[in-house]
């Protein structure tokens, strides 16, 4: 089935993080990361892999350039590293970190695709965990000094800015089940993490918008939540969406979580709430929950959703999923600003790729069924342009459009990447 016609000025992109992609982990004065620690302990990720030189795009951003430009995208969303740009954290910027993303972006700009960049996709200065991470206030304010730092240097520049990237993930799988860096098991105690990543996001719009950002939204992970009772559906949708885009959005927590948030929030909220531009969507999977079988910390249990194709990656393919999130998002939020897409992808091994092709044509459906609706979607981030380091899964899972041989560093554009390329040129 041939995908539906989007808009005109509809933005076609895809999507990269540094720490997956980037590789030169010891170079041009970069500090170290929450991620360089947590893959350098033993048992943390699959076969003892580490993204040391990763894809080595630190070194090959030129190559990686001409593959988007043959692509057709409008737009690249990628991340900012930001012990490249602080190694500790704080204090002034790196001087070769910052001429590394003017190069970047430079060749960006010179090729017509338009930067839109995340300022924290998950690798903390090692330096600020060491200090308490996102268990500490200090940190929000901490990343407010960065973000004013990369928007006086690269305003000019970027056309979007995204602060954090998926704060659910840091804070659930970082610090709440220990899954991914900084590899803590606090379980609920690990909210106030959500508070001081949302503090952040609020202080860096304030910063980025002083130093002259044009368009500044966010970038969450949401899931639909389902399951046959309703208590336990009520409690994750809070823990894992409403937790993270209600203060954004609404200006207030999901009352059942107020009593695991710091002392004070509410003072918070207005910063946390300011108005934004876009809103960022990232779509993977629905999750589903039942009540738990047996007394517990938590007052639900995951359950797996049954009935689906899977990924290579272990991910249920549901197009219809990301339907039925985006409806939900605009009929919660009354002012919900535009979206995009900011992540939408999966794993699948070979570069004839027709499972990856189903996939994205499947869920592009499932966009313009939403936007027919009445939902306002401008733009789609294909995750991912390359094949990368999966965190703690490694290097098996294959995301990308373009396929890295490990060990040469080759890149080869799978049918996937001629197949999206097609649908950018039909959309005109």
């Amino acid at each position: 089935m041939p995908v539906p016609r989007f808009p005109a000025d509809f933005v076609w992109g895809v999507s990269t993080s540094a720490f997956q992609i980037e590789g030169g982990t010891s170079e041009g004065g970069r500090g170290r990361s929450v991620w360089d620690t947590f893959t350098a302990t033993p048992g943390r990720v699959a076969r003892g892999e580490n993204a040391d030189v990763a894809t080595d795009h630190y070194h090959r951003y030129p190559e990686d350039v001409a593959l988007m430009s043959e692509l057709g995208v409008d737009a690249y969303r990628f991340s900012l590293a930001w012990p490249r740009i602080q190694p500790e954290g704080r204090g002034p910027a790196n001087p070769e970190g910052i001429a590394f993303y003017d190069r970047l972006l430079d060749a960006l700009c010179e090729a017509g695709i338009e930067p839109v960049a995340t300022l924290h996709h998950w690798d903390t200065p090692q330096a600020l965990e060491d200090d308490g991470g996102w268990l500490s206030r200090d940190t929000a304010e901490r990343f407010a000094d960065y973000a004013a730092i990369a928007g006086e240097r690269f305003a000019d520049r970027v056309k979007m800015w995204i602060p954090l990237n998926e704060p659910m993930v840091t804070s659930i799988f970082g610090y709440g089940i220990g899954e991914y860096a900084p590899g803590k098991a606090l379980l609920l105690d690990a909210i106030p993490t959500a508070h001081h990543q949302l503090l952040a996001h609020g202080r860096a719009v304030a910063a980025l918008r002083s130093a002259g950002a044009r368009t500044v939204g966010t970038a969450n992970n949401h899931s639909p939540v389902r399951g046959d009772d309703p208590e336990p559906v009520e409690f994750l949708d809070a823990l894992i969406n409403r937790l993270f885009a209600d203060p954004v959005l609404l200006g207030s927590y999901p009352e059942v979580l107020h009593d695991r948030l710091p002392d004070g929030f509410a003072d918070d909220l207005p910063s946390i709430a300011a108005p934004l531009d876009f809103y960022g969507v990232n779509y993977y999977e629905p999750m589903a929950v039942r009540a738990p079988r047996s007394p517990g910390p938590l007052p639900f249990e995951l359950s797996p959703l049954e009935g689906f194709p899977m990924t290579t990656n272990g991910s249920p393919v549901v197009p219809d999923g990301l339907r039925e999130l985006l409806v939900l998002l605009h009929e919660r939020y009354p002012d919900l600003p535009p979206l995009h897409i900011t992540e939408n992808g999966c794993s699948f091994d070979g570069i004839h790729d027709t499972e990856r092709i189903e996939f994205l044509d499947a869920h592009l459906g499932a966009v313009h069924e939403a936007m027919t609706t009445g939902v306002d979607v401008r733009g789609y981030f294909v995750w991912s342009l390359l094949d990368n380091f999966e965190w703690s899964k490694g290097y098996a899972p294959r995301f990308g459009l373009v396929h890295v041989d490990y060990d040469t560093l080759a890149r080869t554009p799978k049918d996937s990447f001629a197949w999206y390329r097609g649908v950018i040129e039909r959309s005109g």
